[in-house]
């Protein structure tokens, strides 16, 4: 059963009424961090309360206890991403596993006659490597168009390909106009022109189900924060054959199985190769607290949930008749638009002033900015503990902004 008020009497951050310019909180912005529950507030506190210690650095009892925490928290991630533990490689975030597989992968494998392939809606996260890719192998970037709505299409990918294509580099879920990218047939296409395929998931692993072997896809990022877990903490997936084939980012202790005077190593097997250091520990127990608390609720109640949320936005939202939605009929719980005669930033400081808390900017996206034809956009983004007095909250903000707004500043 999924019982929304228990649910947010599990956060903190909603159970002690936080205010925010006099108001309630009302956090619509999921989309950048979530808040976290007890229960991962409790696993990170335990780290430091009773369990510190390093992981496979020590022969006693709390350094073999924190062995079997971060083991724990690994076969958790994949059971719930569906791979085998020697596929999950813990990282800072999506961003670092983005960068892992830019540099680990793509830049000892491209040359200068092969090519990426972007879409114009992907996050500076999984643009900004690839150009550095670029730099250093002489391969090109390319951008797959996107349809009339801003969906990335298996057509549209199938007619961007060339010989040279090695690579195809896509979110699962679109930060801005959160519309669900079919992976499986990308990822069929992919294969079918001998190339790779590498998920942005940091959109679509909080939200709903993602099964990487069904979807096929070749390497997945995801981060921590944005499912309830702590911040600084993240997964690579990768198939094991690839994870073997990629460097690794970082070089240090815990990844080698020896070096000497002449320059020789030798590294581990995946994950722990990619694993150097002293690791985000704590992070880890929180992320595998997190995955936890998310399969009690059920993935598939929070994908219904937030389904049912965007529906119910879109529909008031429209009825104010005082605003221009970017993305009415996407799947996800992210509502991206503009209040009608107020600049975006100006409409987020407007709605600050009631306690809402909403994104606004280009929202490091800034390639779609010549897509969507607009400068700057509002982005209210949901999650599983979003209830619809929060969107009636924003509705009656966007229906008295601009009259409220002109008369406070103008």
């Amino acid at each position: 059963m999924f019982d929304l008020k228990a649910i947010r009497n599990e956060f903190p951050m909603l159970r002690n009424a936080t205010k925010m310019q006099g108001h309630d909180l009302v956090w619509l912005d999921n989309a950048s961090t979530t808040f976290k529950p007890d229960a991962v507030l409790e696993a990170v506190t335990r780290y430091y309360t009773s369990e510190t210690s390093n992981s496979h650095r020590g022969d006693y009892d709390l350094c073999y206890n924190m062995d079997q925490e971060v083991l724990k928290t690994r076969k958790a991630v994949a059971s719930f991403i569906h791979c085998d533990p020697s596929e999950v490689v813990f990282t800072s975030g999506a961003t670092m596993s983005l960068n892992l597989v830019a540099f680990g992968y793509a830049a000892t494998h491209l040359g200068k006659d092969d090519e990426i392939l972007l879409n114009e809606a992907e996050h500076a996260s999984n643009i900004l490597p690839w150009y550095k890719v670029a730099e250093i192998t002489g391969c090109k970037v390319r951008f797959i168009p996107l349809d009339k709505q801003g969906r990335l299409t298996p057509e549209n990918l199938e007619n961007a390909f060339t010989p040279s294509t090695k690579l195809v580099c896509v979110a699962h879920v679109s930060n801005v106009l959160g519309y669900v990218a079919p992976i499986k047939e990308l990822a069929a296409i992919c294969h079918k022109h001998g190339a790779l395929i590498c998920v942005d998931g940091a959109q679509s692993v909080p939200h709903f189900a993602t099964d990487v072997k069904d979807l096929d896809c070749d390497f997945l990022a995801f981060s921590g924060h944005k499912l309830c877990g702590p911040t600084g903490i993240g997964v690579l997936y990768g198939k094991f054959d690839l994870l073997r084939a990629t460097d690794a980012f970082m070089s240090g202790g815990g990844m080698n199985v020896k070096f000497d005077k002449q320059g020789g190593a030798t590294y581990l097997e995946p994950p722990a190769r990619f694993e150097a250091g002293t690791q985000n520990l704590e992070g880890i127990m929180g992320l595998g607290a997190a995955i936890e608390f998310i399969n009690r609720i059920g993935i598939d109640n929070v994908a219904r949930h937030e389904r049912e949320l965007k529906r119910y936005a879109v529909s008031k939202i429209l009825a104010t008749g005082k605003a221009t939605i970017y993305n009415p009929d996407s799947e996800s719980g992210i509502v991206t638009f503009n209040v009608d005669g107020v600049f975006a930033q100006d409409a987020a400081t407007y709605f600050n002033s009631k306690g809402i808390a909403c994104r606004s900017g280009q929202h490091c996206a800034k390639v779609l900015n010549d897509f969507l034809g607009t400068v700057a956009t509002v982005r209210a983004s949901f999650y599983l503990y979003t209830t619809k007095e929060d969107i009636d909250a924003l509705v009656d903000a966007i229906d008295k902004c601009k009259g409220e707004f002109l008369n406070a500043y103008f």
